[in-house]
């Protein structure tokens, strides 16, 4: 199907769904509130199924495009959407983890549950706006809209210490918004030296644009967008925020943090500024990669120290997470294309990882490992299966997505013309040691299930632990079916976004172009 002939108006319609949704529960009584939400998050799962459905993966352009006239003064921003291979696969990872997050919360929001699904709600708006636009002035203000929900769920229904954690996760995140809100002006200023009449907020004719900024312009914006989307990433040293926020946050909300918000800067960094910015993105992949690498041995190192069950599994995304910029920095298709699967894969393992902690919570009030005590396996057999399935896809166990995205990203790192690069001679040792120390997370994983489910049961918990609901078989089948079929068939994910990674990669080798794109008015 020819872009020309696709449906119209499917992203306005999943944009608007969680937005309309988050006025319409607070208008109806409290009772209601979970019914509705549940509704809706089916809905948006419906609708990003026809997306995936009538999308073509052999055109590499941007599909289900709509662009209307918004603002004129002082500068022009347009609603602009549209979605490539890459949006498509995020925004199908978006309504499956929020739907199931939504099932998750029917415990959690016992208090004010209007508020709780609104704020989801509103939540949801702001991750789907930030993967479908196309205006970088609607990027940034949906970007930063997430911090409003985010800051109150963990504020208002968090752990002991919610208010530190929530503030921590809004100094942090908003002083990335600060350095991308620079960046964005910065670089609408610039394009205007390229050529007359070529300022714009565009993000399809920026991505043609930036290019032939002046080369310390072009650094100086990347590393403006650079520095904000790694806090949201988040990478080493500007991580810290999340642990806290984690272990504070109900269930619901660290499956849509680890999930989903996490994505939101591995996004960035592949949109803006590899998409933007090829020739300071290739300065800097040196130090991308090492430091791709450094966090996932850091990262992994600190999952082995740690006693609360949230915390190991929040080291952990920061460890899995270095694999995305090791695969950006690499600046080769094959390490791109790891990147993006593990943006999609860890987005269903460490929402199925945090709502099995919460299951366990439920049952034992504490998330302390010494305080459980192991041997849960024989009184919920069900609920090991499904930690035990979720922490192999953790560890990279052959056959699940956890896998195809680790080996992707290290085969094309290694084999990188950076890598093999005199000049950065070394990265390739980085790699090694990042490569031998994923054994890591094999160790802290199966230590973890070890001390939860093995040996011998603690007396206080005889007879008084109950195994998995339906409702909690649904919600954790549904993320493990993700993690099984992506790991036995890959090309489900990487049909829709090769052709895009391979795109990107091509461009950036020919980025030698000999004319300037021509005026848009």
């Amino acid at each position: 199907m020819s872009p020309d002939h696709l449906p119209q108006h499917l992203l306005t319609i999943l944009l608007f769904v969680p937005l309309l949704g988050t006025f319409f529960i607070g208008l109806m009584p409290e009772r209601s509130a979970y019914a509705i939400a549940s509704v809706l998050g089916m809905v948006m799962v419906v609708v990003a199924a026809l997306l995936g459905l009538n999308f073509n993966p052999s055109y590499t352009g941007m599909q289900f495009v709509e662009q209307i006239p918004w603002i004129r003064w002082p500068f022009p921003v347009d609603y602009h959407v549209g979605i490539d291979g890459m949006s498509l696969c995020l925004i199908i990872l978006t309504t499956i983890v929020t739907a199931t997050a939504i099932l998750a919360s029917k415990n959690v929001a016992q208090n004010r549950p209007k508020l709780y699904y609104s704020l989801l709600m509103l939540l949801t708006t702001s991750i789907i706006g930030v993967f479908i636009s196309l205006d970088l002035v609607q990027f940034f203000v949906l970007y930063e809209l997430e911090l409003i929900p985010m800051y109150f769920l963990i504020a208002i229904w968090g752990g002991p210490r919610r208010e530190y954690a929530a503030m921590k996760f809004l100094i942090y995140t908003f002083l990335g918004g600060i350095f991308m809100l620079g960046g964005l002006l910065y670089l609408y200023f610039q394009t205007g030296l390229v050529g007359p009449g070529l300022q714009t907020f565009d993000m399809v004719k920026l991505a043609h644009i930036s290019p032939f900024l002046a080369k310390g312009a072009q650094l100086g914006c990347c590393l403006a967008f650079l520095l904000a989307f790694l806090i949201k990433l988040p990478s080493f040293p500007l991580h810290t925020w999340l642990p806290d926020a984690h272990v504070e946050a109900p269930t619901p909300v660290s499956m849509i943090l680890a999930g989903l918000l996490l994505k939101m800067g591995s996004y960035g960094l592949v949109r803006i500024n590899l998409g933007f910015f090829p020739e300071a993105v290739g300065t800097l992949a040196a130090f991308i990669m090492a430091l791709g690498c450094f966090n996932i041995v850091w990262a992994a190192i600190a999952c082995l120290v740690q006693q609360d069950m949230k915390r190991i599994i929040a080291f952990s995304s920061v460890s899995h997470m270095g694999f995305v910029l090791l695969g950006l920095g690499s600046l080769s298709a094959v390490g791109l294309s790891g990147a993006v699967f593990q943006m999609i894969s860890h987005g269903f393992i460490s929402a199925a990882l945090f709502f099995l902690v919460g299951v366990l919570y439920d049952r034992c009030h504490t998330r302390q490992i010494a305080e459980i005590g192991g041997g849960l396996a024989r009184q919920m057999p069900m609920i090991f299966y499904f930690w035990m399935l979720a922490c192999m896809a953790n560890l990279a166990l052959p056959g699940l997505s956890g896998f195809v995205a680790e080996v992707t990203v290290f085969y094309g790192a290694f084999t990188s013309a950076v890598a093999a690069s005199l000049s950065h001679s070394l990265v390739r040792p980085w790699i090694i040691i990042a490569c031998i120390t994923v054994i890591l997370s094999a160790g802290y994983m199966l230590w973890l299930l070890k001390r939860l489910f093995y040996g011998s049961e603690l007396p206080k918990w005889e007879g008084h632990l109950s195994d998995a609901t339906p409702r909690e078989v649904l919600i954790a089948a549904t993320l493990s079916f993700f993690m099984l079929s992506l790991g036995i068939y890959p090309m489900l994910l990487t049909n829709a976004y090769t052709p895009l990674t391979d795109k990107i990669i091509l461009d950036l080798s020919n980025r030698h172009l000999t004319s300037l794109p021509q005026s848009h008015g």
